[in-house]
């Protein structure tokens, strides 16, 4: 049998842009300001999201994680304006490092790779 998109991963799909958009346009903390969210998981009775985000301002990671904290009631309440849920989740704030991850990755196998076309072959 084969299986589509659950009812939470729509859901999820739905929070994560909602969410994107209320970051964009409403949220008026200078802390948050260039930040994209790359996923969100909900927990089965959607009592709870981790919403996952990344920003190319990582220096200031902690300050954007404070900003997000201190928004999140705000964003959880508009959020209820926008979708209607049963249980709206209560918004917990993950940095997401694997875009950095990724490219100390990409870089490390550049520099594997220039090392092996300096070795002589046998």
């Amino acid at each position: 049998m084969k299986k589509g998109f659950q009812r939470s991963d729509r859901v999820a799909e739905q929070v994560r842009r909602d969410l994107a958009d209320l970051i964009r346009v409403e949220l008026k903390d200078p802390r948050v300001g260039m930040i994209s969210l790359t996923a969100v998981e909900l927990t089965p009775d959607y009592a709870h999201a981790k919403v996952f985000f990344t920003t190319l301002d990582s220096e200031h990671l902690a300050e954007i994680q404070v900003g997000l904290k201190r928004a999140s009631g705000f964003l959880r309440r508009e959020l209820g304006r926008r979708i209607h849920i049963h249980t709206l989740p209560e918004l917990h704030f993950v940095y997401d490092n694997s875009l950095e991850r990724g490219a100390s990755m990409s870089q490390l196998i550049d520099q594997a790779s220039a090392l092996s076309d300096l070795t002589p072959e046998d």
